[in-house]
C-alpha cells in the first residue's frame, strides 16, 4: 500500500488525475482482495482451531470494519465520475445512489455527496445487509453492495458461530 500512496500522492491534482484515479483503484482493489484473503484465514482459522477465540473475535472485528471502510473508498471513487466528477458537475449529479438530500423539498442545488456520505451508506450495508435510507439505482452498485453485505454477514456470521461455541 505504501508503495501505491506516493505515486498517488505525487499525482494527485487536476493534470495526473486519470494516473492518481487509476492508482487508486489498483490500491482499492488490493485491499478488497486482501480482505477476502484475509476472511478465509479467518474462516480457515476457526475450522483448524488455531488461534483463540479473542484473536479470532479481534481479527473479524477487524476485518468488519475493514469492510466499511473499502467498500465507503469503493462507493466514494466510482458514484458519478468520483470526488472530482461530483465537484465539476453542473446542476444534479447522476449518482448511482439516490441520497435523501436529493430528494428532500425544496431540493438543495448545491449538494453533493462526501466521503462520509458514502461511510455511511458503507456502515448501514454491513450493519443491516442492505442500505437503509439511501435506495441503490444503479447495477453495479447494487452488485457491490451485494458483495459487501455477503462479505459482512460472513463475517458476523462466524463472529456469532464462534462466540456460540465457546459458550
Amino acid at each position: 500500500m505504501v508503495v501505491l500512496l506516493v505515486p498517488i500522492m505525487m499525482f494527485h491534482g487536476q493534470r495526473r488525475y486519470v494516473a492518481a484515479r487509476t492508482l487508486t483503484f489498483v490500491a482499492t482493489a488490493a485491499l478488497t482482495l486482501a480482505l477476502i484473503g484475509s476472511l478465509a484465514l479467518l474462516i480457515e482459522g476457526i475450522l483448524d482451531h488455531k488461534d483463540n477465540p479473542a484473536s479470532l473475535l479481534r481479527s473479524a472485528a477487524v476485518l468488519w470494519i475493514i469492510n466499511v471502510l473499502v467498500f465507503a473508498l469503493w462507493y466514494w471513487k466510482l458514484d458519478a465520475g468520483g470526488p472530482l466528477g461530483r465537484d465539476q458537475a453542473v446542476g444534479p449529479i447522476r449518482s448511482s445512489f439516490l441520497f435523501p438530500q436529493m430528494y428532500k423539498q425544496p431540493p438543495d442545488a448545491d449538494w453533493s455527496p462526501e466521503f462520509a456520505d458514502y461511510l455511511f451508506l458503507a456502515f448501514n450495508t454491513s450493519t443491516a445487509f442492505s442500505p437503509t435510507d439511501t435506495p441503490v439505482l444503479d447495477r453495479w452498485a447494487k452488485i457491490m453492495s451485494m458483495f459487501q453485505s455477503l462479505l459482512s454477514l460472513t463475517i458476523i456470521a462466524i463472529l456469532a458461530a464462534r462466540a456460540i461455541n465457546v459458550l
